[in-house]
Order: C-alpha cells, then structure tokens, then sequence
C-alpha cells in the first residue's frame, strides 16, 4: 500500500477551526513539520480539507 508524505508549509494560524483541527489530526505541528500516513480515502479527505496549507509526495 502506497504511503503519503504529508509536509505542513503554511500556519493553521487564522484559519477555520475546522483546518486547524486537521492539521493536528494529520500529526502535524510546526512549519515543516512532516509526517508518513498511510494512503486511504480518509485521509485524502483531510488531506483536500487543508491542501493549500500542505505539501503532498508519494512515498
């Protein structure tokens, strides 16, 4: 199963309360911070609730 590195690029700071929940959901805390999720529809749903705060490779 494919895997997702998940790399936080921009602050949560004023952004919904929603977003910044996801954000720490994710496992995410300061700027380029990263972590490796599994790759499953649930987490490309967190994934596209915050796209324009992360960055997103393949692993």
């Amino acid at each position: 199963m494919a895997e997702l590195k998940i790399t936080l690029v921009k602050s949560p700071i004023g952004r919904k309360p929603n977003q910044r929940l996801t954000v720490k959901a994710l496992g995410l805390g300061k700027l380029n911070s990263s972590v490796v999720q599994k790759d499953n529809p649930a987490i490309r749903g967190m994934v596209r609730t915050i796209n324009h705060l992360v960055k997103v490779e393949e692993v």
